[in-house]
């Protein structure tokens, strides 16, 4: 059982956002979506749960916690362990928390923590890939999104840095033959030039991204060989439709101005709550099936394990654990 004086609140910085949003691009052949929405939102929460994981860790190297970090996880693993404590691995749970009232209401009272569910999608659940001794770590992350038009021109009036992304639907991202899409030609139907950043896969499944100056109505062709494109990427909003042609899929897709997504997340803090074994989890959790209201979510989306972050075991005494068996003082 925790009470809030365990909670360890950490800041959150713009850098945190960078970290995400280049995972996140990188992740994107390999990313399941399991909750079925909005392709930006799937990619706000990669971008929060990154930024979690690296608050994490940076607060475990201020503190002098022993902990072990497993490098860069393949992006095709089903999940990312990234850190070990106490030769145990991690597993971040971190939920975003994006309602200002919510948020004002959780500095002023953070108890209210205690009564909001910690969730475990059923189907991480049923796998065995961390084992009942690895570690649920859960957090929160206070942060403010552009989830449509207006909200994005209101970051953009204030000077707030911004993340356009396009991403491109499953024929090019994930082709079903792994083959060449041929020399890809851009245009943009735009009164001033722009610049695009392409982000896809070579023949050796390698990442590989290419920047392009894309004048109005000029058609421009990619220089490299892309076998798979995912991403279209720029720094501002296109004030016209950008098309890209393929060759090879005999296609060419249109993204007009709206079709652009937002995906920088601004971050306040990140609320780490307590942690639990994945046995006890197990042992203890009820499920909870897809469309149940929580704390940190109208509903949702996908069948959960569940249960009160009250039942849940402090860090800190985790963290004092690591240093008992590291030997450190």
């Amino acid at each position: 059982m925790i009470n809030p004086s365990d909670f360890i609140t950490l800041p959150y910085t713009p850098d945190m956002t960078q970290g995400g949003i280049a995972y996140a691009c990188k992740s994107l052949p390999y990313t399941y979506n399991r909750m079925g929405t909005s392709p930006f939102n799937r990619l706000r929460r990669i971008v929060a749960g990154v930024a979690a994981e690296l608050a994490f860790r940076r607060y475990l190297t201020g503190e002098n916690i022993p902990h072990h970090n497993l490098g860069a996880t393949p992006f095709t693993d089903p999940d990312r362990y990234d850190i070990a404590i106490g030769g145990r691995r991690c597993d971040i749970k971190s939920f975003l928390l994006i309602r200002k009232e919510q948020i004002s209401q959780i500095r002023k009272e953070p108890s209210l923590l205690l009564d909001a569910q910690a969730l475990v999608p059923e189907d991480q659940i049923a796998s065995s890939n961390l084992g009942d001794e690895g570690l649920y770590l859960f957090a929160f992350c206070a942060a403010l999104l552009t989830p449509n038009r207006q909200t994005l021109e209101k970051a953009l009036q204030a000077g707030l840095p911004i993340y356009l992304i396009y991403p491109l639907p499953k024929e090019w991202a994930r082709p079903r033959k792994w083959a060449s899409l041929g020399t890809l030609a851009l245009k943009s139907d735009t009164p001033r030039e722009i610049e695009i950043e392409l982000g896809g896969q070579n023949r050796q499944h390698r990442t590989l991204s290419e920047h392009i100056v894309l004048e109005p109505g000029r058609r421009t062709t990619a220089r490299g060989d892309f076998y798979a494109l995912h991403y279209l990427h720029t720094v501002e909003i296109p004030d016209g439709p950008v098309g890209v042609h393929s060759p090879t899929l005999e296609d060419t897709h249109i993204i007009n101005s709206l079709d652009w997504g937002n995906i920088w997340i601004y971050g306040m803090e990140i609320i780490f709550t307590g942690y639990l074994t994945r046995g006890e989890f197990r042992r203890n959790a009820r499920r909870l099936p897809a469309g149940s209201r929580v704390f940190q979510y109208p509903r949702t989306i996908t069948p959960n394990f569940a249960l009160p972050i009250r039942e849940l075991h402090p860090i800190k005494e985790l963290c004092d654990q690591a240093k008992r068996w590291a030997g450190v003082h």
